[in-house]
């Protein structure tokens, strides 16, 4: 029962909360936006034994081993994440769970944050794990809770799907008491949870035969509801659309699904016939109109909306009603790009790269915004740890000559995700590869977590450090150098240094990133400014130009110095020796 007034929470929070309310023992994610902040909030919880983990794969196998040793457990992730972790997932559907087990993932549409617009409704079915999707702070809530009754029930993970919008929205929720749930009983079991070929297929059909008992469950399932109100229309919806539909046709009947996989086929099929119009409103693929169209049930849907972006109610009311697009306020005003943050250490390796003309094979992190002008020093991005492996394969293609021009870049927390094995890989197959190591401490795209080698844990208390340099000399590295970022001469000379070697080559440029620093700094100050620009080509956002002349703003001024190394004419000082 509730015992506290509503509150306004955020989607995530509210996950959270849902999962503590259940009794959660366990939680172990990697952050990506927009995922991040369920586990963040779980943390807050004592009850909770809650981690950061090296990556998605990893936090995934501790969540299954948590709920396999009898503890519910969850991990949380963005679309993207769940490529990674797709081979524990897939092979849990298989061994199901003995305690609940949710995998939260976060879809993104529209790429507020992210490098594709991935379904992740097509990994429930492909890895036949029912999927459930919230609308709402309440629903996240409730879908939570009642993902760990499906879970233990029918002896199978359940993922939890949030898009952007959800996860970030703010409504209010009902609180409760957290349920005590003791942790169950760890039983052997070797036919149920070891994968060897003949156990797997003995597993296959007990897959099937649950999805086929949750198929008909869905039907009489409360998350799925019709509601009538004028038949000329009916729009079957679920998650942020529903909420869309509700504003931009009030007035027209919907099926609201909660659980997107599997679909209630009986449920549809007596909807459809009670209203003249079926239209499936989803964002994304038209994975529902797909399955309602196979069924021999007529719909219509993507030739209306589409399969890119978010969805709206404005463009609902413009696809739907006929009605006009609203003028994007603002339309008229100069684009305003990303860029690095003033004082990054990262601008100081991006410019020396840049100076050096080299081919770059870049990854996912803020620094994937030194691709963008002045820097221009990213040349590819794929995915998390990718850059490794992309320097080592054009090599292939080019030849060492074309390495001796090449260098890839990430970061620590990334290099920690994915990027050592790539780094082993090079060193056995005897690259040439130049790779340079970002080390700022933290993980900061995704708002400052910890990682394995910041030396702190989720919990801001201290934890084993990682010493990157032991790490990778381990790998087999021996050319090895740290640099300080800020140090331009010294950061360009390593990096031609490294790429004339016959061999492997790690550069860990080591700064902490510039937000954690809460170190007063006295702001750079331009006297004689000669207009030459040289100082513009760090890209920083506190460097100004004022007509033909350049000056520095002392609010955003973080006082790395670097633009004084690079002003030909010696006009930009520190402010206290101006």
């Amino acid at each position: 029962m509730a015992n506290k007034a509503a509150q306004l929470m955020l989607g995530n929070e509210a996950v959270a909360r849902g999962a503590w309310e259940a009794g959660l023992h366990v939680a172990a994610s990697y952050p990506g936006t927009p995922s991040t902040e369920v586990t963040e909030f779980l943390s807050k919880y004592p009850e909770i034994n809650c981690q950061w983990a090296a990556n998605e794969k990893v936090a995934s196998e501790v969540a299954f081993g948590a709920a396999m040793a009898g503890g519910r457990a969850i991990t949380c992730m963005k679309h993207v994440g769940v490529n990674v972790a797709a081979d524990p997932i897939f092979t849990a559907a298989y061994t199901g769970v003995n305690a609940g087990l949710v995998i939260v993932c976060a879809d993104d549409p529209a790429m507020h944050s992210s490098q594709n617009e991935q379904d992740s409704r097509y990994y429930a079915r492909a890895a036949h794990i029912p999927m459930l999707e919230p609308a709402d702070s309440q629903e996240c809530k409730d879908f939570t809770k009642l993902a760990y009754e499906l879970s233990e029930e029918l002896d199978t993970p359940v993922f939890l799907r949030l898009t952007t919008r959800i996860a970030h929205q703010r409504s209010a929720v009902e609180l409760c008491e957290r349920a005590d749930v003791p942790v169950r009983e760890y039983k052997k079991d070797a036919m149920k949870y070891v994968m060897m070929p003949a156990m797997a297929r003995k597993r296959h059909p007990v897959v099937e035969n649950r999805e086929n008992v949750l198929s008909q469950k869905a039907n009489t399932m409360d998350v799925n509801r019709v509601e009538m109100r004028d038949a000329s229309v009916g729009i079957i919806t679920s998650g942020a659309c529903y909420q869309y539909v509700r504003e931009a046709m009030p007035q027209a009947s919907t099926l609201k699904l909660g659980l997107v996989y599997p679909l209630p086929m009986d449920l549809i099929a007596e909807f459809a016939g009670k209203v003249e119009r079926l239209i499936v409103i989803e964002e994304l693929e038209g994975l529902i109109e797909t399955d309602v169209k196979a069924a021999g049930i007529a719909c219509e849907g993507k030739n209306l909306t589409g399969v890119q972006g978010e969805l709206s109610v404005e463009k609902l009311r413009h696809v739907l009603l006929g009605a006009d697009m609203p003028a994007v306020s603002g339309a008229d005003l100069p684009v305003r790009p990303p860029v690095l943050c003033p004082g990054c250490p990262h601008r100081g390796v991006f410019y020396g790269i840049n100076r050096l003309g080299l081919n770059v094979m870049g990854d996912i992190g803020c620094y994937t915004l030194a691709a963008l002008a002045p820097l221009s020093a990213i040349d590819a991005c794929l995915c998390m740890g990718a850059s490794i492996g992309m320097a080592g394969g054009a090599e292939r293609a080019q030849g060492k000559d074309f390495s001796r021009h090449t260098v890839a870049v990430l970061g620590d927390s990334t290099f920690i995700h994915s990027g050592i094995t790539s780094l082993i890989d090079a060193v056995y197959n005897q690259e040439t590869i130049t790779v340079i190591i970002l080390d700022n401490r933290i993980t900061g795209m995704t708002g400052h977590q910890q990682n394995p080698a910041s030396g702190m844990d989720i919990h801001n208390q201290p934890a084993p450090q990682l010493n990157i340099e032991k790490l990778v000399e381990s790998c087999g590295v021996k050319d090895i150098a740290i640099v300080d970022p800020f140090d331009l001469k010294a950061t360009e000379k390593a990096i031609k240094d490294a790429v004339a070697r016959e061999e492997v080559s790690v550069i860990i440029a080591r700064r902490p990133c510039a937000l954690l620093d809460k170190t007063p700094k006295t702001p750079y100050v331009i006297d004689g400014c000669k207009g030459c620009g040289a100082c513009m080509k760090l890209s920083c956002p506190a460097i100004e130009r004022h007509g033909k002349l350049v000056v520095i703003n002392p609010a955003l001024c973080n006082g790395c110095g670097m633009c004084e190394q690079v002003c030909p004419f010696k006009a930009i000082k520190c402010g206290k020796e101006a």
